[in-house]
């Protein structure tokens, strides 16, 4: 596609859906939302790029190699806080754990923004796989 209003308009948009997708991510314990809802809002904002710039421009700035380490890691790291908050809360181990802080605030709830980080980030890039699958034809 070669539409320059089209790219500029989205050139503008695709920063902006990408920080309502952060806000809602990093107020998700607070507040409606969480790791699911903004890493689709930004996994959504992914795919505008791709729909727009094209596939190959797209790959250029995304690569998949890059994409697939984020997400492997970000699966590693949610298992082993997930599992360490089970081993820790569960188990009346006296074992540190991250500070509580107080309700309200953006640092509070221990690990649930950590793992809305994770969540959003792995959410953000499978959709973006997905969406890249089907327009490839190969699912």
């Amino acid at each position: 596609m070669n539409d320059k209003i089209l790219e500029e308009i989205v050139g503008i948009l695709t920063p902006l859906i990408q920080i309502f997708g952060m806000y809602v991510i990093f107020h998700g314990h607070l507040s409606p939302g969480g790791g699911f809802a903004g890493g689709t809002i930004i996994g959504v904002s992914l795919i505008l790029y791709r729909m727009v710039y094209g596939k190959e421009f797209a790959q250029n700035k995304l690569r998949f190699s890059t994409l697939l380490y984020f997400l492997t890691i970000g699966i590693f790291i949610y298992g082993t806080m997930k599992g360490y908050s089970f081993i820790s809360g569960g188990s009346h181990l006296n074992l540190p754990g991250p500070p509580l802080g107080n309700p309200g605030d953006i640092l509070s709830g221990g690990f649930l923004l950590p793992l809305n980080i994770i969540v959003g980030t792995v959410v953000a890039i499978t959709i973006y796989f997905f969406y890249s699958l089907f327009e490839e034809g190969e699912i």
